[in-house]
């Protein structure tokens, strides 16, 4: 121990920050706004010559790597038509995408939005973007992490995956902390006493996947055995889906859940109305809960208890986290998983005793 205590003094002492100094820190210390700062250490306009010296200078003293000029330089969103079908539907990322937006306003960072429908979209764009010394680097907001990986293989500017999984960590992205907030949204339903409970998904993502996990964790950490034949599946996340799931279950098979559990709140809506149009009450016979918390989710009937997800903020940290990768170039890539909280509203009550057909095992 007091050998490292002397080398981090000696460290120290030299001037190497133990820990990479943040914009915000830099902003503050000048007395000025987070997107002053952004602007005078990027060099875009705007800023007094004499204010962009003094933050300069500042930002010098405290060890901070000032990236290259951003000035006259654009960032590209690469967006999906998968993606931008699934913001018209149910809003996840038209809030992702605003949060990106109001985030590029405020650094003065000029966001280009171009759509990729089709790999052969992704590699051209790929190719333009390396030839093109005014683009800065790329973020990509797909639905389907697998091809990105597989075609940014090797790109030489920064690439961020928007709401998006890299398990080779090959490139730096930002997402919810998925398999922890579904833990903490199932242990919500366990803590009333449901331990039967349905978990309605569409696979095909490894962000979905993630919160099928913390189902299955909070399940087994409870020592509820006996539950794999408590997930089902739906082809899309419509709520006509989930509403038909859901009745059919009920139809085939009676009441023998107490509790649903979503992958995201579209199917929440549709799992309520199939739950009602069966002839039982939410949240009397059955509690529901949704993973998004999107704004209908607080108007809905009745209104649904959800795990807040900070859709904003994942497109906010999304451009910070590729003007950071810009600016400590060599820099590994980083996961950045954003904290999520249970909004308890009118949908979940405990268990009704008896309720819900067979026991599981626990």
């Amino acid at each position: 121990m007091p050998e490292m205590t002397e080398r981090m003094s000696i460290q120290g002492k030299r001037g190497r920050p133990s820990r990479r100094i943040r914009l915000e820190e830099i902003a503050a210390r000048c007395g000025v706004s987070v997107s002053t700062a952004s602007r005078a250490l990027s060099g875009v306009g705007g800023v007094r010559d004499e204010l962009r010296t003094r933050i300069i200078e500042i930002a010098k003293s405290m060890n901070y790597a000032i990236p290259a000029s951003v000035a006259g330089r654009k960032v590209i969103l690469a967006a999906s038509s998968v993606a931008m079908v699934d913001s018209a539907r149910n809003q996840f990322t038209y809030h992702v995408l605003d949060g990106l937006n109001e985030r590029a306003r405020l650094l003065g960072v000029e966001l280009v939005t171009r759509p990729v429908s089709a790999p052969e979209d992704e590699i051209a764009l790929l190719r333009e973007s390396e030839r093109d010394d005014s683009v800065a680097g790329c973020l990509f907001l797909t639905l389907d992490d697998d091809d990105v990986l597989t075609l940014t293989a090797g790109f030489a500017k920064p690439i961020v995956l928007v709401n998006g999984d890299d398990p080779s960590m090959r490139h730096s992205s930002v997402t919810p902390c998925n398999r922890s907030a579904a833990m903490l949204a199932a242990q919500h339903l366990i803590g009333l006493g449901h331990r039967r409970i349905l978990f309605l998904m569409r696979r095909g993502r490894r962000t979905i996947e993630r919160r099928y996990e913390g189902w299955r964790d909070a399940l087994i950490t409870a020592g509820i055995a006996g539950f794999d034949d408590f997930v089902v599946e739906v082809q899309d996340w419509l709520p006509e889906l989930a509403n038909r799931a859901v009745t059919e279950r009920i139809a085939a098979r009676g009441l023998d859940f107490t509790a649903v559990l979503t992958a995201g709140d579209s199917l929440a809506f549709g799992a309520i109305a199939g739950v009602q149009e069966a002839g039982y009450s939410v949240p009397g016979d059955v509690s529901v809960v949704g993973m998004d918390d999107l704004p209908l989710a607080a108007f809905c009937n009745p209104p649904l208890t959800a795990m807040h997800i900070p859709m904003r903020e994942i497109g906010s940290a999304a451009l910070s986290l590729l003007l950071d990768d810009m600016a400590h170039s060599g820099s590994p890539p980083r996961r950045v998983e954003l904290a999520c909280n249970l909004v308890v509203r009118q949908s979940t009550a405990p268990a009704r005793s008896g309720a819900g057909g067979h026991q599981l095992a626990s």
